[in-house]
């Protein structure tokens, strides 16, 4: 079992930054995403990184703006949030891949645990 627990989320305005932080008991070969879920929207990927930084993959509409991190010695996965726009407006969650795929994956249904969320809004 691991435990993740995301922060750094709150309110920014538009071309603001922010980092959110997921802090795991413990990390070891899992990869890492980040998903986000709107009110009234399914949750859907934003980002992941394999277990060992070498692969990451991010959903068209952060390309460029978001970047993700990992560091395995203090078992944390951080992600950067740079351009914010009121779209970006949502809850943040951070999920881990036991089974670390390769390629890593997009599918909320591929990770087995996940953290309870950090809100992000951005205003207008």
């Amino acid at each position: 079992q691991v435990q993740l627990v995301e922060s750094g989320g709150g309110l920014v305005q538009a071309g603001g930054s922010l980092r959110l932080s997921c802090a795991a008991s413990r990390l070891t070969t899992y990869a890492m995403g980040w998903f986000r879920q709107a009110p009234g929207k399914e949750r859907e990927f934003v980002a992941c990184i394999s277990w060992n930084g070498g692969r990451i993959d991010y959903i068209d509409s952060v390309e460029g703006r978001f970047t993700i991190s990992r560091d395995n010695a203090k078992n944390t996965v951080d992600l950067q949030m740079n351009s914010l726009k009121p779209d970006d407006t949502a809850v943040y969650y951070c999920a881990a891949d036991r089974d670390s795929r390769w390629p890593t994956t997009r599918s909320v249904n591929d990770y087995d645990y996940w953290g309870q969320g950090t809100q992000v809004t951005v205003s207008s």
